[in-house]
């Protein structure tokens, strides 16, 4: 399988390019709303430069994850983190990155349990969700569909 640029650059013709924003976060818990406004503008860019149909459904969805994400990050990571969203191929990739190497595992269902929701609501609300330990801590790459929720 040749992967030279050229071929990739072939694949590539005819999609729109990838467009991409992120946002540096310390731990003032200020900035998650910054973080879902962020996000709400960002889709509307991508709406509006590549005519994308990106519903106020997607936009919730996405800003409930941001929102999940962000507030994980400020609760259980001591030092900054890094939210990241590209889309390309009409899907978005939600990716934060912090600074706890302690991998995030999903709970059981449990509507009792106060708290600790974050990754269940985020797993149910995306296609499909990462957890990647990195050098610097962990990475959570959430994937939603622009076109529908």
């Amino acid at each position: 399988m040749d992967q030279s640029p050229e071929n990739a650059q072939e694949k590539l013709a005819g999609v729109p390019a990838a467009m991409e924003a992120s946002l540096a976060l310390d731990g003032d818990g200020s900035r998650i709303a910054h973080a879902r406004h962020l996000a709400a503008d960002f889709l509307a860019k991508v709406r509006d430069a590549h005519g994308l149909p990106v519903l106020t459904a997607t936009v919730e969805i996405v800003q409930l994850i941001v929102s999940e994400l962000v507030t994980n990050a400020r609760k259980y990571a001591p030092g900054p983190a890094l939210l990241h969203l590209r889309a390309t191929d009409g899907v978005l990739q939600i990716e934060l990155s912090d600074s706890s190497p302690v991998l995030p595992a999903p709970k059981a269902a449990n509507p009792e349990r106060v708290g600790q929701h974050g990754l269940e609501i985020v797993t149910a609300l995306a296609q499909h969700v990462s957890v990647q330990a990195t050098a610097a801590g962990k990475r959570v790459t959430a994937i939603v569909a622009l076109s529908h929720p």
